[in-house]
């Protein structure tokens, strides 16, 4: 059974975006200020993963595209930010690689990933016991959002030792698993693994080790928190996203988060009574659109340090707002689904190839490159390079 994250939870993600100051985008050029511009009536949303890099480089000319967004004084002058589904880092660390890797100062107030809306649940379980899963850093991820009590997947499976049957074939493992134990001791003291329930499970990014993950997380689905027990009531189960597909550095996709789901779910659903309950955000998850309208938004505010409001009260509104993105099925369709004022743009450096447009979901526009959607973008909206 699979439930869908209410749009209600844009207020309080509102509520955070408004508590962040103007100091995210600094002006520490040693170039002239440019002359003030006119609000923007228009955004964009970049995918990630096949439109601006692919595995670990820069694809499409994507530096000297998203280097066409700011002035010469290096401030920013077209909001823009970074949609994806994928993550496992803290956006702040990865608007610092994006930083580097784009040459311009990204702040991490432009980078939305697929676990970002998972703040919105620290209400629910700050103080629970939660696991984190996924490649990367999904312990740190969570414990920046301010949940005290978490455990990555690999710091929990330490206090079992037997629990992976395939761990003595894994010697990859062997050397780190006791080092994991005692730090995942020494930092979360309170959070008994043997007594304390586990309450939430966050996969935030692709898991490394399927075998053993879907076996520990139906151990803690079926068992209501806690391993080796009786069975229980099931606890809440959250996916960063869900996609099937997602384009690296091989030239083939790659398997996503949302097989990982289906294999889980599969198998959970063969060996217990009930079926897997869980929830899943991501594009094409209007909500996403909706909540990355937002963030624009504060861009916005932030560029021109105003809280203007317009005539009948609300925030700026934007005209159009463009997703440039190399995934119809997601990307595109997403765009589709939010509606006005959603523009797609398609590029052919990912997961989609073809010639022509994509014929289940067809964008606004096809181009071959980011730059070449930055290009018709500006040119769309009469700015000048």
């Amino acid at each position: 059974m699979r439930f869908h994250f209410s749009v209600s939870a844009l207020r309080s993600q509102a509520e955070i975006l408004r508590s962040r100051q103007s100091d995210l985008f600094p002006r520490t050029y040693s170039h002239s200020p440019s002359p003030p511009s006119p609000r923007p009536s228009f955004g964009i949303a970049f995918d990630i993963d096949g439109v601006i890099i692919g595995g670990h480089a820069p694809i499409g000319g994507s530096p000297q595209a998203i280097q066409r967004l700011y002035a010469k004084d290096g401030t920013l002058r077209i909001p823009f930010l970074f949609l994806t589904n994928g993550g496992g880092v803290p956006e702040s660390k990865r608007a610092s690689d994006l930083s580097k890797l784009l040459g311009v100062n990204i702040s991490p107030l432009q980078v939305v990933q697929g676990h970002t809306p998972f703040r919105e649940l620290l209400n629910r379980f700050e103080d629970e016991p939660i696991v984190a899963v996924g490649k990367g850093e999904p312990g740190t991820v969570m414990s920046e959002y301010g949940f005290k009590k978490v455990l990555s997947i690999d710091e929990y499976t330490a206090y079992f030792p037997d629990i992976d049957p395939l761990a003595p074939f894994k010697p990859w493992l062997m050397n780190e698993t006791c080092n994991k134990k005692s730090t995942s001791m020494s930092v979360h003291p309170s959070y008994d693994v043997y007594s304390d329930r586990v309450k939430g499970i966050f996969v935030i990014s692709d898991p490394v080790d399927w075998s053993r993950d879907i076996q520990v997380l139906c151990d803690i689905l079926r068992t209501g928190g806690l391993p080796g027990k009786e069975k229980g009531e099931q606890p809440a189960l959250y996916f960063a996203s869900d996609d099937l597909e997602y384009q690296a550095a091989f030239p083939a996709e790659r398997l996503g988060m949302g097989a990982f789901r289906i294999a889980l779910e599969s198998i959970f659903n063969t060996v217990n009574d009930s079926p897997l309950k869980y929830t899943s955000y991501g594009k094409p998850n209007p909500f996403v659109f909706k909540n990355a309208e937002a963030v624009l938004e504060k861009i916005v505010s932030t560029m021109h340090q105003t809280k203007e409001m317009t005539k009948n009260g609300h925030a700026h509104s934007f005209s159009t707002l463009y997703m440039v993105g190399d995934n119809p099925k997601v990307d595109i369709s997403g765009a589709r689904k939010a509606g006005r004022p959603w523009f797609s743009v398609l590029t052919r450096t990912g997961v989609f190839k073809g010639k022509d447009n994509h014929s289940q979901f067809p964008a606004d526009l096809v181009v071959d490159t980011v730059e070449e959607a930055v290009d018709c973008i500006l040119r769309k909206e009469g700015i000048e390079c």
